[in-house]
């Protein structure tokens, strides 16, 4: 054959068109088009097409097994909290699905991007009460931003493109997409540019105007007690350098909420550290006396405000935050803005003037307060205290990247107190729900996240056993999470309301042998001679290393073991059960009630 023959036959050859793909294979490429890195999954029968997708994809996404899809949920939390990247977890119907409610509706509480899958019947069936269905989208339609339940192969790479900019976009959330085993195996050719549909969706970042600018800056000028009181919005829009700034120009003092600690340091001498009902002193008294409130990225929670007409009422508030609907939901606000926090720090950074003189005796107060009233504890007590153990692990990190996780009850709020965070996104807890059970398996997806960094669960041993068959997944995927357990014995923060408002009457708080439950339920109880569970022989029977510890004098050689260890490592701190978390607001109640000892 010619030369010129061979070019012919070549040019006139049919040029390869687009494959048909599955709909398995079209969410899991559509997901490698969005960067994503790592996807949370537990397998079942109508997830299975989907699992077999992922592993076509193994080289592109990381497919993580945890041992319980909440606890895969929460991993997917950890890795959002941590990065500002939307976390991905998947089940499968009925069970597997019912199992990620609780971590989707956590994500929606404290506004973390979340994207759940789940395998559903086939559509034919749908409504028939067939095996493992679950109407998951009807469940879950409260506790989500948006919910699909996908109903054409065509329409996938679609929905995915618009779960991604609903999940990430404005007020983060939680988004779920239901997707049937048929369409999970029907195959299309997909159009992955195809138009979003999302009428009357705008993406876009609210921008406060100018002249509201002006008015906060005036409003600064002329304030003799401001207070700034910023949370979790500041930290989802990346604005903790904006707000450093606007500190140090502005020389106002900075209370924060759970989810804003490490937006300032810990160490800064304008940090006023937590307000709220487990909140400082000074940062309650500092909200109570001030004659400006600026509110940025909060959403006046009734564990921060206690009583809502007490609540900063003699001062004029300005509240900016992404989400129209937090305005004057709570509390009533003199100057309601609705912006992005960092666009609006920004532009308030180029305007606003110093009035540190003006404010000179204002800042000897709060620093007065806060010398007075700081957090504390029995330094003398001859075992381990919760706080002890915590603030020398914070002594003992300061200086290496490290992220703390935690589950929920006293453990988390003296994690609050005396942990000393320097950055944003370091402390990874469930603030709006208080989901026990949290804390290993956000670590787990926070450690996956930043694998250069220490992670570590800070837990009780209520919350601990929630999810403390995640345990596996850190030895079998090889993530080297730290967890410092506060073992007490107890429910520690039911225990604390029980003792302060119920007579110490125990009712079903402890977690010990029921031989020892009617002298502790007298509120009599001491410590059983032998601690149950065996959280070290659990540990080392999942393949992690661990180790006990009791005495005051043996904690810090006990931290460096499990800080040096290679590997997950659970450290059972034996701690007591009658410590309780002080100062205290009691629910409903001013700072005028405050518990301090």
């Amino acid at each position: 054959m010619s030369a010129n023959k061979q070019r012919s036959v070549t040019s006139n050859s049919p040029t390869p068109g687009p494959s048909a793909l599955s709909g398995a294979d079209i969410l899991v490429e559509s997901f490698v088009r969005h960067d994503v890195e790592v996807i949370f999954a537990y397998p079942g029968g109508t997830s299975m097409p989907m699992h077999q997708a992922l592993t076509r994809f193994s080289d592109k996404i990381r497919t993580v097994l945890p041992r319980h899809e909440q606890g895969g949920g929460f991993a997917a939390q950890g890795y959002a909290r941590s990065t500002g990247r939307p976390g991905i977890c998947m089940a499968t119907s009925g069970p597997g699905a019912t199992n990620l409610v609780t971590a989707i509706a956590d994500a929606k509480l404290d506004s973390i991007p979340l994207i759940a899958i789940t395998g559903q019947v086939g559509t034919p069936v749908i409504g028939s009460d067939a095996f493992q269905e679950t109407p998951i989208v009807g469940v879950c339609r409260g506790i989500t931003k948006h919910h699909y339940l996908v109903t054409d192969v065509n329409d996938i790479s679609r929905i995915i493109r618009e779960a991604f900019c609903i999940a990430t976009s404005g007020r983060p959330g939680p988004v779920l997409i239901d997707m049937p085993k048929n369409i999970q195996l029907d195959t299309c050719i997909p159009d992955w540019d195809a138009p979003l549909q999302l009428p009357g969706f705008h993406p876009e970042l609210p921008h406060a105007d100018s002249d509201q600018l002006k008015q906060v800056a005036a409003a600064i000028r002329i304030a003799k007690r401001p207070v700034i009181y910023c949370g979790g919005g500041v930290v989802t829009s990346e604005a903790s350098e904006p707000v450093r700034r606007f500190v140090d120009t502005t020389g106002i003092p900075v209370a924060m909420t759970l989810m804003g600690l490490g937006l300032l340091p810990g160490n800064h001498p304008l940090s006023l550290d937590m307000l709220g009902m487990h909140g400082s002193v000074y940062a309650n008294r500092a909200i109570q006396d001030c004659d400006l409130l600026l509110a940025l990225g909060v959403r006046f929670d009734d564990r921060v405000t206690g009583k809502l007409e007490a609540f900063a009422q003699n001062a004029r508030i300005v509240h900016i935050d992404i989400d129209p609907s937090e305005l004057n939901k709570n509390k009533a606000v003199h100057m309601p803005i609705v912006s992005d926090v960092k666009y609006a720090l920004e532009k308030l950074n180029k305007i606003v003037k110093s009035n540190v003189d003006g404010i000179a005796p204002w800042i000897k107060q709060c620093m007065k307060w806060k010398k007075a009233f700081p957090f504390s504890h029995n330094h003398d007590f001859d075992g381990i205290l919760q706080q002890h153990a915590i603030a020398t692990l914070s002594r003992k990190v300061q200086g290496r990247k490290t992220l703390i996780a935690t589950g929920v009850g006293q453990h988390q709020m003296w994690v609050a107190q005396y942990f000393e965070f320097q950055e944003p996104r370091t402390f990874l807890t469930s603030s709006g729900l208080g989901t026990m059970g949290f804390g290993l398996p956000a670590a787990i997806g926070a450690q996956i996240a930043h694998p250069e960094a220490t992670v570590i669960d800070i837990d009780g041993d209520g919350s601990f056993q929630m999810n403390i068959q995640e345990l596996a997944t850190c030895y079998c995927e090889r993530v080297p999470v730290k967890v410092l357990l506060l073992n007490n014995q107890h429910l520690g923060m039911v225990v604390q309301w029980e003792d302060r408002f119920m007579s110490g009457n125990r009712a079903h708080t402890y977690l010990g042998p029921i031989t020892d439950a009617e002298a502790v339920g007298k509120g009599k109880g001491s410590y059983p001679a032998d601690r149950y569970p065996d959280y070290v022989t659990i540990a080392k029977g999942y393949g992690c290393g661990a180790a006990t510890v009791s005495k005051k004098s043996d904690l810090n050689a006990a931290l460096d073991e499990m800080l040096d260890y290679d590997g997950p490592f659970v450290l059972d701190v034996q701690v007591p059960y009658q410590e309780q978390v002080l100062p205290m607001i009691p629910s409903g109640h001013s700072v005028d009630d405050i518990i301090i000892e």
